[in-house]
């Protein structure tokens, strides 16, 4: 896979390779950064010269402020895909130059014309096993303080996942969660408002179960993979997971336009996502990558667990991000 990947980032970069240039990379820290450095970064700089600083966490009024003031100090940024789409509405982002990364074998669920692939998740129920008598069996036992006492934690900010989760544990048919409806959404999350604890970032997920800080836990499923690498007591169900996507994109002025589209064509070719995909238990985007990995891992992968498995609505969230974002923060405050 190495003499590969070298392969054909020489063809990719070979105009580049001997140019002193830098570009900065931002993600979302801990484990999954740095399996995109040790899987994209590294390989790129070593085959094309051109150093990639790091920088996060990814923080959304960052990227528009920096926009917004012309100056943009990230050139690559992981974002989730809703948010992208409503960025590029928006006119936040660099429109994608296909000419520089090849588009044939790109997962079209996850690539536009401002935004290509990083990986494919799902959000799944996770637990610390020394917390919990028994095995919660889904997003139900979540809301269950009788059956399963301690803390639950779920995910800060306005995005994707908590509010469907709260929905399907409400008895709402998975192909009936759209369009949301809040007020039965709020009402389910206040019955358990006092035993959540809010993670903000992936590693602080990873902490409040590993710790048992909060028994069970919505979680990427990237995140619990490296949990259990690391031998932690940790459970884990896929029923009713979650499923999104994280994408890379270009905000609009970045310094460093024609690195970070090169980059882009590293991150996104077959062997760099199957290399990633190896190191962080995230699906690949390139439709080739599953031929370079090994079958176990394929078969731990999200696209593995497609019996009752939920696709978040992308496009449905970047409509509405804003009228639910206000309304998410006001009732976290409350």
């Amino acid at each position: 896979m190495k003499l590969i990947f070298t392969g054909i980032l020489a063809g990719l970069l070979a105009t580049t390779a001997a140019k002193a240039e830098e570009m900065v990379f931002t993600s979302w820290g801990g484990t999954t950064q740095e399996a995109q450095t040790k899987s994209w970064a590294d390989p790129f700089s070593a085959a094309s010269g051109i150093k990639v600083l790091q920088d996060g966490p990814t923080d959304y009024g960052k990227l528009k402020a920096m926009v917004d003031a012309g100056s943009v100090n990230w050139d690559v940024v992981d974002v989730e895909m809703d948010f992208a789409i409503k960025a590029a509405k928006d006119g936040l982002l660099e429109p994608i130059d296909f000419a520089a990364v090849p588009k044939a074998d790109l997962d079209p669920r996850f690539t536009t014309d401002h935004a290509v692939g990083s990986f494919y998740y799902s959000f799944v129920l996770a637990w610390n096993k020394g917390a919990v008598s028994g095995e919660p069996a889904g997003w139900s036992d979540m809301f269950d303080l009788q059956k399963f006492p301690g803390k639950r934690t779920f995910y800060k900010w306005s995005a994707p996942g908590v509010i469907e989760i709260a929905l399907l544990a409400d008895g709402v048919p998975a192909d009936k969660l759209y369009p949301l409806d809040l007020d039965r959404a709020f009402k389910k999350l206040d019955t358990i408002k006092t035993d959540i604890v809010w993670w903000s970032g992936g590693a602080e997920s990873q902490q409040l179960i590993a710790s048992g800080e909060a028994a069970f836990g919505q979680l990427w499923n990237g995140r619990v993979f490296a949990l259990q690498h690391d031998e932690a007591d940790v459970g884990v169900s896929w029923a009713q997971n979650l499923t999104a996507a994280d994408v890379l994109v270009v905000p609009k002025g970045a310094k460093n336009k024609d690195a970070a589209m090169k980059f882009l064509a590293a991150a996104s070719s077959p062997a760099g996502q199957a290399k990633f995909a190896e190191a962080s238990g995230y699906a690949p985007v390139n439709t080739k990558a599953k031929a370079e990995m090994a079958t176990d891992v394929v078969k731990s992968l999200p696209d593995a667990h497609v019996e009752g498995q939920i696709n978040l609505d992308m496009n449905y969230w970047a409509e509405h991000r804003d009228e639910i974002a206000t309304r998410w923060y006001a009732w976290q405050a409350k």
